[in-house]
């Protein structure tokens, strides 16, 4: 299932310090075994849910001199990044006030900005 999702995102960039984020299924029932209503787990503050594409990170200005003409130069460096923590494939533990909801393809994921999200859980394969 995860092969079809990442072939559907393959034309999506992500622009920035932003992570596109599908959203784990919310449990229908609590641990007393009530059932609760559609909604209710969409309102709560932290969500928690799968990141899909990342952002390249945050821009670095390029350094020009101070000598030269920044609209003079032929050969611009092209942008610079510094990486983002979030790696494609980790459980992103995040604030839902700041994340902004989209539908892409019938599925609903979030745009989160990285200083939203709280923790990272990565499984990373020990060889």
């Amino acid at each position: 299932m995860r092969v079809l999702e990442t072939n559907k995102l393959e034309s999506v960039i992500i622009v920035g310090d932003r992570v596109l984020i599908k959203p784990k299924t919310a449990k229908e029932q609590t641990k007393s075994g009530l059932f609760l209503p559609p909604g209710v787990q969409e309102k709560e503050k932290v969500q928690e849910g799968y990141i899909m594409k990342v952002g390249p990170g945050y821009p670095i200005p390029a350094d020009y001199g101070l000598d030269e003409e920044i609209w003079n130069q032929e050969d611009q460096e092209p942008v610079r990044y510094i990486p983002l923590q979030a790696k494609e494939g980790d459980l992103a533990i995040y604030l839902q006030r700041d994340a902004i909801e989209i539908i892409y393809h019938g599925e609903k994921y979030f745009i989160v900005p990285q200083s939203a999200i709280l923790m990272l859980v990565r499984e990373e394969d020990l060889v």
